[in-house]
């Protein structure tokens, strides 16, 4: 078992302006790096909004210089071996399992699960990403229906550095276009917000200073539209997605995912190839991943 995860305080914040509710990641001490408590704060915090009928929109935010630098793999807080509710997969908790059933069994809940769980919210979702939006930062913003990112923000899925073929929820091909999906993993680079755009990842690219206000005057919009109305479009348009084989193309590579970590942990010293978070940073820079592309 790990040492108790430090209290951080509230690590996701939460407040309604409007018809507008405001869902925020609040460890910007750590690039707002996702760990399960942040996940499952996330996820009462988007119970709330849905279950209030005056809120028309959800707005998902990162407090700090970045939306999200992906999952905790070396904070004080990470926090593999926790108990928690299983809520998104009806599966055995992963903490007295062992190998690939422990990591299966998590990943299942905590990553793939949840995001297509928040990928249904019957109400819209608006991502609002400022600085990095890295790897598993990419499946917060790819569950939202609209993305808004400001012209500093910058955009990578590196996991390819661990021998694992991008991160659980894979929405790649979908977001972005398979020939962009594939310079998107293959190098490992960093791609700005107007690349993003040009692939159809974002929908609009904003001056930092304007990100909040040209965020919520959408959302404040959106909100005035009929919420049942709202619901089936979205349904609807999720469905076309999934007979587009999004669903079981994410299943097929949750399954290529969970070998790639099994490979490494029968052939090196860890399921992440050896890498932890500050090799990570060290090799993107000696590769110099083009942030401003």
């Amino acid at each position: 078992m790990s040492e108790p995860i430090p209290d951080e305080g509230d690590v996701v914040t939460y407040e309604v302006r409007g018809r507008t509710a405001i869902v925020t990641l609040n460890r910007p001490d750590y690039r707002n790096a996702q760990n399960s408590v942040m996940t499952y704060a996330l996820d009462a915090a988007f119970e709330r909004a849905v279950e209030d009928p005056e809120v028309g929109v959800i707005v998902l935010a990162g407090n700090g210089k970045h939306f999200s630098a992906g999952h905790d793999i070396g904070t004080p807080g990470r926090d593999h071996h926790i108990h928690y509710p299983n809520k998104a997969a009806l599966w055995w908790d992963h903490v007295d399992r062992v190998g690939g059933d422990q990591r299966f069994a998590r990943e299942l809940e905590v990553y793939l699960g949840m995001c297509r769980r928040w990928r249904e919210i019957p109400k819209p979702t608006i991502a609002m990403v400022q600085g990095a939006c890295i790897a598993g930062g990419l499946m917060l913003a790819w569950v939202c229906d609209l993305i808004i990112a400001s012209d500093d923000a910058f955009f990578s899925d590196p996991v390819v550095r661990m021998g694992i073929p991008g991160v659980e929820y894979f929405a790649h091909p979908w977001v972005m276009g398979p020939r962009a999906a594939k310079e998107f993993l293959f190098t490992g680079d960093r791609f700005g917000a107007a690349q993003a755009k040009e692939w159809g990842m974002v929908n609009r690219v904003v001056p930092r200073a304007e990100l909040e206000a040209e965020t919520l005057a959408l959302a404040e919009k959106i909100g005035t539209m009929p919420q049942f109305g709202l619901a089936l479009t979205k349904k609807a348009v999720n469905q076309a997605e999934d007979q587009m084989g999004m669903r079981t193309g994410m299943d097929s590579v949750f399954g290529l995912h969970h070998f790639a970590h099994a490979h490494n942990a029968e052939v090196g010293a860890d399921s992440l190839g050896g890498m932890n978070a500050k090799s990570m940073k060290a090799q993107a820079a000696s590769t110099g991943e083009n942030g401003a592309k």
